[in-house]
């Protein structure tokens, strides 16, 4: 015979002998990118060896951007890589640039929402552009010693129109 198993609600206490539930926590919310993006920080953590050095999972909440829309800065993160993978399942803007001393001209590309993407370390692009309404993202990036994060600011910034989807 059989025996049961009962469907118990996933929170965060009962599932810690196991690992780390995902969800939004106020306790950890963050603005950045001009407050154009709420980010639920460090959730969850992977595991990860190094000197000092973890490997962090996040809830990032973009908002949803303006058209035209100006591209004034791009940033990159030297000491590791950033991912980010829609839960939202909506489209978004992804705008890199090849490194030039400084970021060069930007590229821009629509990635679907079931597309996630993952910048290599030291790849410069712009912050988190959710199109048509607020949109999470999973973010797989680093948290450990030393500054993770440079930005350049364009003296004229590049324009986007509105994207067709």
């Amino acid at each position: 015979m059989n025996q049961r198993l009962d469907i118990l609600p996933l929170t965060k206490s009962a599932f810690a002998p196991f690992g780390d539930v995902i969800e939004a926590d106020p306790a950890t919310l963050r603005y950045i990118n001009n407050g154009t993006t709420e980010r639920f920080h460090a959730l969850a953590a992977a595991e990860a060896a190094g000197e000092g050095a973890r490997v962090i999972i996040n809830l990032f909440r973009g908002q949803p951007r303006a058209f035209p829309y100006e591209v004034g800065m791009m940033e990159r993160h030297p000491f590791g890589s950033q991912s980010f993978s829609p839960i939202s399942g909506r489209p978004y803007l992804v705008v890199v640039s090849e490194d030039e001393g400084r970021p060069g001209r930007p590229r821009v590309f629509l990635a679907r929402g079931d597309q996630g993407v993952n910048y290599r370390r030291n790849v410069w692009h712009h912050p988190l552009m959710s199109l048509g309404a607020a949109s999470d993202f999973l973010v797989v990036d680093r948290e450990g010693p030393g500054n993770n994060l440079e930005e350049y600011f364009f003296e004229t910034p590049f324009i986007i129109s509105e994207p067709i989807l």
